[in-house]
């Protein structure tokens, strides 16, 4: 069977996507008509099918993503100098919340094994958390990692190239030269990352600094202690030591008042040490050593139970997007997110400047006029505010995103809000609210990879699916991240950093429905600890709050 060539995305689109490199003068067929392509055109990228006037609108996923600066013929490249960023405007429209709900027969009498935890969510993990609320209580919580991780069993250890330093020491003790260095070849010398673990039952201590809770605005540090809140509170956390200073913004009296809004009669371990309070170091640490280590006994009790994946609660996230984004792993997602909707579990999709363009079908979804208003009303308060500062969410795409075909950021929006699926919005979520119910979340977080997948698991992902077209190493100190590839090419590049291939719907070897099976069962054995992720074994606890101000 050969393998297509381009692709037309939507029916009203106006432009086809290269699925592989074309060459300058390949012939195009395209619905009865014929033309030749005037420049090559790179895998990913579009051309034109139709002679186009200067101002002339470019559609793509069916919505408006751009506007020509140029006169164009058919068969021509599109590119930042001829095309400039333009969107469709929004307001409150008809509820279009009638949806087709997808066959759950291969999933209805799946589960998973979790941790159930009193208030009736279940973790896919089980961790104790130790959190500053300072960070003038850095260097504490690091000497606290120093004392525990290691003895514990918890440290990664795989790929620590401790050995090739050491040869580079060795050979330049011996009388070489930097071009000797440079030349030399190291072999690697992974440690195994398999220890003795203490606990048998916790998956691991973590300790999550950051550079807030003084000093900045009110607005930022109150937001911190309801992010850390979340965290605490998070279905894959077992409990928490926290270590105050004492006279920050982020007051311990803040945070209580932020865990009891989440979680009212919260009942995990949580140990709470000022600084000021307990007097020298020796004093702070001690205690501190102490309760962390009779709380992880408590976690330790605490075993992995059958639990139905309406518990799931998925974070949808994307990050080094590229051209095949929104064509082969996006849509797999929103394919298990309206699969994980239909069983009764919660998604949560992000990323507010990338939603830049799909508002009206957005806000059109909701599931009332009140929710519709909330989104409209945070889409527009961030974009004027980025806007006010000097940017705006035109400016949102990397050099990586349109060096591979994203253009316009409206391009990059329209493909990644295909991580959404098609069911009705049932609630939107302000950072850093709690995501508590079934359903399509919209949840606001700045396009910042880091910073969304933080946002997300504080709102309740206990998994996070996170699709990648050029590669990127996130994951995240307490929930399982999940990397898929959007093309074979990156999927067989960075085999140590992805998990899932999606390039095999570019291929044509697989529908975006098998694709999206493939990913739940993968998903299923993550979510009950049989599988885990690249991220985990790397040890990527990326964690870095969001600052309210601009972040695109």
């Amino acid at each position: 069977m050969a393998i297509q060539r381009y692709l037309q995305i939507h029916p009203m689109d106006n432009v086809l996507v290269a699925l592989q490199d074309l060459a300058e003068g390949t012939t195009i067929v395209f619905e009865g008509s014929e033309f030749t392509l005037k420049q090559a055109v790179a895998a990913k990228h579009k051309f034109t099918i139709q002679p186009m006037k200067r101002d002339a609108e470019i559609l793509m996923y069916g919505v408006l993503v751009g506007k020509l600066n140029d006169d164009l013929s058919a068969g021509e490249l599109i590119t930042t100098e001829n095309l400039r960023h333009a969107s469709e405007d929004f307001r409150m429209g008809d509820r279009k919340t009638a949806w087709t709900k997808p066959d759950i027969t291969a999933f209805k009498d799946k589960t998973f094994n979790g941790f159930h935890r009193s208030n009736g969510t279940v973790g896919t993990a089980n961790y104790w958390l130790v959190i500053p609320l300072v960070f003038c209580e850095n260097r504490n919580v690091l000497t606290l990692k120093a004392a525990f991780e290691e003895k514990l069993g918890y440290k990664v250890k795989a790929n620590n190239y401790i050995a090739e330093v050491e040869d580079l020491i060795d050979l330049y003790k011996s009388g070489a030269d930097v071009n000797q260095i440079l030349g030399q070849d190291l072999l690697a010398n992974p440690a195994s990352n398999e220890q003795e673990r203490l606990f048998k039952n916790v998956d691991g201590i973590k300790f999550l600094n950051h550079e807030m809770g003084c000093g900045g605005t009110r607005m930022d540090s109150d937001a911190l202690c309801g992010l850390l809140a979340g965290y605490i509170t998070h279905p894959n956390v077992a409990g928490a030591t926290v270590l105050s200073l004492g006279c920050q913004h982020a007051q311990a009296s803040i945070l209580k008042a932020e865990i009891e809004k989440r979680n009212p009669g919260f009942d995990r371990p949580l140990y709470i040490f000022e600084q000021q309070k307990e007097g020298t170091e020796k004093e702070l640490m001690q205690k501190a050593i102490k309760a962390t280590f009779a709380g992880m006994m408590q976690a330790d009790k605490n075993e992995r139970k059958p639990a139905t994946l309406d518990k799931l609660c998925i974070g949808l996230e994307c990050g080094g997007s590229d051209g095949f984004s929104g064509i082969s792993a996006n849509p797999a997602l929103g394919f298990v997110s309206d699969i994980l909707v239909t069983l009764g579990g919660s998604v949560i999709l992000a990323e507010f400047p990338e939603l830049c363009g799909v508002e009206q079908e957005l806000s059109d979804r909701c599931v009332d006029e009140a929710t519709a208003e909330k989104f409209m009303s945070l889409m527009r308060t961030y974009n004027a505010k980025a806007e006010a500062d000097g940017s705006g969410f035109y400016m949102n795409p990397s050099p990586g995103n349109i060096r591979d075909g994203l253009i316009t950021d409206a391009i990059k929006s329209a493909g990644a809000a295909k991580k959404g699926g098609t069911s009705p919005v049932a609630a939107v979520i302000d950072y850093p609210e709690l995501a508590n119910g079934a359903g399509l979340n919209l949840l606001c977080t700045p396009g910042n990879d880091v910073e969304s997948t933080t946002a997300e698991v504080a709102a309740g992902a206990n998994i996070v699916l996170f699709t990648t077209g050029l590669g990127t190493p996130t994951g995240n100190p307490i929930t399982p991240v999940v990397k898929l590839s959007t093309n074979t090419k990156t999927f067989e590049k960075m085999p140590d950093i992805i998990d899932l291939n999606c390039g095999t719907i570019i291929e044509g070897t697989e529908s975006i429905e098998q694709a999206a099976h493939r990913i739940l069962d993968y998903v299923i054995e993550v979510a009950s600890g049989e599988i885990k992720p690249k991220a985990v074994l790397l040890g990527q606890d990326d964690f870095i709050p969001w600052r309210r101000g601009v972040s695109l």
